[in-house]
């Protein structure tokens, strides 16, 4: 029996960074007319903030040009040229700075709050829900949407509660987990079926063996058979390769990696600034005495590296610049400039886990991510076939999305007060 006391404007669905900020963006666009319930499956909400960014959460990206902000997006990049035109990194950043959260910005336009500190983003959040009135229960496992009247929804939990709504917000993520594609499924949609992206390589070779940790601030990566290339910094894990260079190779070839089960040659340009043919000549013809492992002639590459090289290109650590022949020469190059590598496998990067895949994107309005097929029911976030690179994209789909739902819901509700 539906009684007022469990009967809401808005139901969310996850407490991660979309659902919270849907929440927060009806309560304030209501004016506080709206009444909003937060359900979260788990113990605690706003889980994968905590761990975002190395722990520092990087809330955007300093890119503030919608059609080129929806570059970095593998999946979702049309689509999002509209929403990013309503709400973009400079929207949000412009709320965080109302909440009295200042945001910096990184060389490589990643932007972070001024405390480095994920804590800040999570205090924000829930400071802000509170504020509005959102009620929040966590621990609580939605298993089933049914429509209850004409412009109703029940939601009824694993524990057996029932609660009621006009409008719903699905912001599950990924689809990964059943739970998260069950809902969407039960209401008509189809799915996506989701892969890993933003994923390290797992590569085993000796080349990178002894110089974990270390890391090119500039190098360029590809994968030829899958037409993938990317530039950044490259780091060398004890399981292989990670760092931008290589997440973002993982994003643009989610789906193509999966299909071959992450088993690829890969190429590596440790120093593509330079030009290795002119400076080995420039060592030969300057310092021909000098033995080449002894030091890396070039800047960008730290001498640990350097000598792995040197090695793999069969040059013993005896031999000077003057002693070394074409053959050598020849291999030397191709290690700077076109180094290969077996990837065999992936892991996860830093425990964050972002999938490609989720609900189509034709079923969804993308001007308000309400459902086609179910009204009143919305999207946003990681449940959607939208994913970007590494570097904050992945948080500002979130935004944009929740902003747009928001928007639309708060104005459902400010109408209903009216009739």
């Amino acid at each position: 029996m539906e009684n007022n006391s469990d009967s809401y404007d808005l139901i969310v669905i996850g407490g991660g960074a979309a659902g919270f900020f849907t929440a927060i963006q009806t309560g304030e666009a209501s004016y506080g007319a709206a009444r909003i319930l937060l359900l979260e499956k788990a113990s605690k909400t706003l889980g994968k903030v905590k761990i975002s960014g190395g722990g520092r959460c990087n809330v955007t990206h300093s890119c503030f040009d919608p059609k080129a902000l929806t570059k970095h997006y593998p999946r979702g990049e049309k689509s999002l040229i509209g929403p990013f035109h309503h709400f973009q990194p400079t929207d949000m950043i412009e709320w965080l700075k109302d909440k009295g959260v200042e945001l910096k910005t990184e060389a490589d336009g990643r932007m972070f709050p001024t405390t480095d500190n994920s804590q800040t983003i999570i205090d924000c959040l829930t400071n802000a829900a509170t504020e509005v009135g959102t009620e929040i229960k966590k621990s609580t496992e939605v298993i089933s949407i049914t429509p209850a009247t004409s412009s109703r929804y029940q939601i009824t939990t694993k524990a057996g509660e029932t609660y009621f709504a006009n409008h719903i917000m699905i912001a599950t993520g990924g689809t990964r987990l059943k739970s998260s594609a069950m809902l969407a499924e039960s209401l008509g949609h189809d799915l996506i079926p989701p892969v890993p992206s933003l994923f390290t390589f797992n590569i085993d070779d000796n080349r990178l063996k002894g110089i974990e940790g270390l890391s090119v601030q500039q190098a360029q990566t590809s994968v030829p058979n899958h037409k993938l290339s990317a530039d950044g910094p490259i780091l060398v894990t004890h399981w292989g390769l990670s760092g931008p260079a290589i997440l973002k190779l993982s994003a643009w070839g989610a789906r193509s990696l999966s299909e071959c089960d992450y088993t690829f040659p890969l190429f590596v340009n440790w120093a593509p600034q330079a030009d290795a043919a002119a400076t080995i000549a420039q060592q030969r013809s300057e310092h021909g005495k000098r033995f080449v492992a002894k030091r890396s002639p070039i800047e960008s590459l730290p001498r640990r590296l350097w000598e792995k090289l040197v090695e793999a290109a069969n040059i013993d650590t005896s031999h000077t610049w003057s002693q070394i022949n074409k053959q050598h020469i020849d291999a030397l190059i191709e290690q700077i400039h076109r180094c290969p590598f077996q990837a065999n496998g992936k892991s996860i990067n830093k425990d964050e886990f972002v999938t490609c895949g989720g609900i189509p994107l034709k079923q969804i309005r993308t001007k308000t991510f309400e459902s086609k097929l179910a009204e009143g029911i919305y999207f946003a976030g990681e449940v959607l076939d939208i994913d970007g690179i590494t570097g904050g994209f992945n948080f500002q789909n979130a935004w944009t999305s929740s902003h747009l739902a928001s928007q639309a819901i708060a104005q459902a509700v400010l109408n209903q007060e009216e009739e």
